[in-house]
């Protein structure tokens, strides 16, 4: 099973769709019988819902999720209920993914700092684990950025023959 959209994809697909996402848990809100997964992946969070109604030994494996988690669902997207909405801190803050089926692909840690952008960590530790640090959206999209400006580039000097030259260091 193979996820079918990144998280940033919700907004624009059908309502009533069915999609694969894979990510990691950034936040894990539980209500009751309902558990609220903020799954994130590089292009950024969308909502997922774990109803117990629905399928209770789904549930019970959610409840053991933490914050890092690597994981992949499957399910139905649908518009957030009236006054649950989120656009302001998400693009994808109209909808959420109704969870049919859900695959804990690896468990973590707890992390030495919070993936989050309105988090100050110490830049230190920042580099020190900057593998954690490179999961941040404001770090992605730097490195978007990047890629775009060299790609831009490179088409550029392509277009008008240059040839690009990577020297041995001796």
């Amino acid at each position: 099973m193979l996820k079918t959209n990144n998280c940033i994809d919700l907004s624009n697909l059908t309502l009533g769709k069915s999609i694969i996402l894979a990510g990691w848990v950034a936040n894990r809100r539980d209500h009751g019988n309902l558990i609220f997964l903020d799954l994130r992946d590089q292009s950024g969070i969308a909502q997922v819902v774990i109803d117990a109604d629905i399928n209770e030994e789904l549930h019970k494996m959610a409840k053991s999720i933490r914050n890092e988690w690597e994981i992949q669902i499957s399910g139905i997207i649908r518009e957030r209920p009236e006054g649950s909405e989120n656009p302001p801190k998400f693009p994808t803050g109209y909808v959420e993914v109704i969870t049919h089926d859900l695959t804990i692909l690896n468990e973590s840690i707890t992390p030495p700092f919070e993936i989050n952008d309105d988090i100050t960590v110490d830049e230190s530790i920042r580099l020190k684990y900057r593998y954690l640090d490179l999961r941040r959206i404001r770090m992605s999209n730097i490195l978007a950025l990047r890629h775009n400006v060299v790609k831009f580039i490179r088409e550029f000097l392509n277009k008008r023959n240059f040839l690009e030259i990577e020297t041995l260091f001796l």
